[in-house]
């Protein structure tokens, strides 16, 4: 077993930084979350399979690392609004503010397992096989659990369309 460079794992970080918010939706949570999981991959280096790809060794911590927080926040019942929801009223940004808020809001009304496969391989582009080897699912599962995470996705967007006009 070979420990990965640093200078790797600091050029994933944006990556990382992309995949935190998607599952997170919070700018300060996402810092957070990237920030455990490096500290966890550089502890753990050694566990890290030469040959094997650096990114999803990394995704893997961080979901793992999620997963920990959120069973941590049900525990302490401390879910909270992100103070950004209300930043920009009254802006010009206003409307793409909320359209932009309206899919957090729908996300966030998916299923943990669909928002992680959404941040994988809606946000952060990662290949199917990539994915599924991430979240440790087959391939076939993922596929499905896509699936029903946009339709999910489609009919919570479009229940939010009614209502606002």
């Amino acid at each position: 077993m070979t420990t990965p460079p640093d200078t790797e794992i600091a050029a994933l970080l944006p990556r990382l930084r992309r995949f935190a918010r998607s599952i997170t939706f919070h700018r300060e949570d996402a810092d957070d979350l990237v920030q455990v999981a490096v500290e966890r991959a550089l502890v753990r280096s050694s566990q890290w399979e030469a040959g094997t790809r650096l990114d999803s060794w990394l995704f893997r911590i961080m979901k793992n690392a999620w997963i920990d927080e959120v069973r941590s926040r049900i525990r302490r019942d401390r879910v909270f609004a992100p103070e950004e929801a209300g930043e920009h009223v009254g802006d010009d940004f206003a409307e793409a503010h909320q359209q932009r808020l309206a899919i957090q809001k729908a996300i966030s009304l998916l299923s943990e397992d669909h928002r992680m496969v959404i941040g994988l391989v809606l946000v952060d582009g990662l290949p199917y096989k990539e994915a599924a080897e991430v979240l440790e699912i087959p391939m076939g599962t993922l596929t499905s659990r896509l699936a029903r995470a946009r339709e999910a996705l489609q009919g919570l967007l479009s229940d939010e369309a009614r209502t606002m006009t």
